[in-house]
């Protein structure tokens, strides 16, 4: 191990556990040392319930809020913090704007287009906002490297498109989508493009004003801060014109026997008491991350995946999805072995502490659209060391043999 490596390693409590490798990044990765303790901090000293509270300790709890709202505003460059809204989760995000924008907007004859590699997360909001408002679902189909190109999204955007669904990486592929341009696309057809986030902000710089996206989500656990907090940014001038998607506590200005009117964004869209210390967790990741920086994050997590797909591609019955550029993985690779199932492989890497997903990942039209039923996610994080990764290797060398098979 190299001393950036122990360095990077010490932060993180769960990772000086003896023998684990976790390589299942792309589900959800662990907390540093400043992130735990930016939260036990905030409960031990700031919890109280903010937004309402009069007192001081109520007070320290809506800065601590506010502040989290403008940390995470500054990170991905949008234009105003009224336009970060705090979620659960991408999931929750994703389902905000289907109810609040999908429900609302979309009617009979209008299309909507999911890309086929899509989460679930991002494909399930809109086959529902498909069935409630009459709108035509039409999915785009990537290449059998899992890429999408705008003239691709050309191809199937009609004058009836009022809604582009994909992620800028795939949980699946790995591959970093040309989202700018995609945006673009969107735009010049009069159709809004919403932009799964949650595997991208983690890993690379991520401006939505450059890359004009009208929606774009994630989640906090996956970028190294706790479960149970997520985002939404929305630019301003769509959010303004959607209804609530909550109503109770919080997101009201004021309320008669008859009916009630809503507070200002981002307010109304985050009703009854909010996870502050989960925000302030998020805050605290995300400074994190900027401490690190995106330069050494990219550069170990492509260090890493190049290792893994060379070694990978000196064993027998393995095929990795996706592209064989190491680049174009963004350290997720999901591959399958020749008479294996995914479950037996996952069950043999965990036989020797190591940490790899197995199943459909929440994609299974993509799994039925490549005819491969399941497969199996190795995922890297700048904290993964190339040790890490010859364990991996050597596991998967072995798993034919373990079952049984001469090779």
């Amino acid at each position: 191990m190299t001393n950036e490596e122990a360095l990077i390693r010490a932060e993180f409590p769960i990772l000086g556990q003896d023998g684990l490798a976790y390589l299942d990044n792309a589900a959800t990765t662990h907390k540093p040392g400043c992130v735990l303790d930016a939260v036990n901090d905030y409960y031990y000293h700031s919890n109280a319930n903010p937004l309402r509270g009069l007192y001081s300790l109520s007070v320290a709890a809506t800065e601590a809020y506010a502040d989290a709202r403008e940390t995470v505003r500054d990170f991905i460059h949008a234009a105003d913090a009224a336009e970060i809204i705090f979620t659960r989760n991408a999931s929750e995000s994703l389902n905000l704007i289907a109810y609040s924008y999908g429900m609302n907007f979309l009617t009979a004859g209008d299309e909507l287009v999911v890309a086929i590699s899509e989460h679930h997360s991002n494909l399930l909001p809109w086959q529902l906002v498909a069935e409630k408002t009459g709108a035509d679902l039409v999915y785009l189909e990537c290449a059998p490297d899992g890429n999408y190109t705008p003239e691709m999204l050309q191809a199937v955007i009609t004058e009836k498109t009022r809604l582009v669904a994909i992620a800028q990486i795939s949980n699946i592929f790995g591959r970093k989508l040309n989202i700018k341009a995609f945006a673009d696309v969107c735009h010049k057809n009069g159709a809004v493009l919403v932009c799964d986030g949650a595997q991208s902000v983690p890993h690379t710089p991520v401006d939505v004003q450059d890359l004009d996206v009208d929606f774009l989500v994630f989640s906090g656990h996956k970028m190294y801060a706790p479960m149970g907090v997520g985002v939404l940014y929305g630019k301003r001038a769509l959010l303004e014109k959607m209804p609530p998607f909550l109503r109770g506590g919080e997101m009201i200005e004021y309320v008669t026997r008859e009916g009630a009117t809503y507070a200002e964004l981002p307010h109304k869209f985050e009703a009854g008491t909010v996870n502050v210390g989960g925000a302030v967790g998020l805050a605290a990741a995300i400074k994190y991350v900027e401490r690190i920086g995106f330069d050494t994050i990219e550069r170990r997590e492509l260090a890493l995946t190049t290792r893994a797909m060379a070694g990978i591609a000196k064993i027998p019955h393995v095929t990795v999805l996706g592209s064989d550029d190491p680049a174009q993985h963004h350290g997720i690779i999901a591959f399958k072995i020749d008479g294996v199932h995914p479950h037996d492989i996952a069950a043999i890497f965990d036989s020797e502490n190591i940490a790899v997903r197995a199943g459909h990942h929440c994609a299974q039209p993509l799994h039925k659209f490549i005819g491969i039923p399941s497969t199996t996610r190795a995922s890297f994080a700048f904290y993964n060391t190339a040790e890490e990764v010859d364990r991996f290797l050597d596991c998967l060398s072995r798993v034919r043999r373990n079952m049984g098979y001469g090779e």
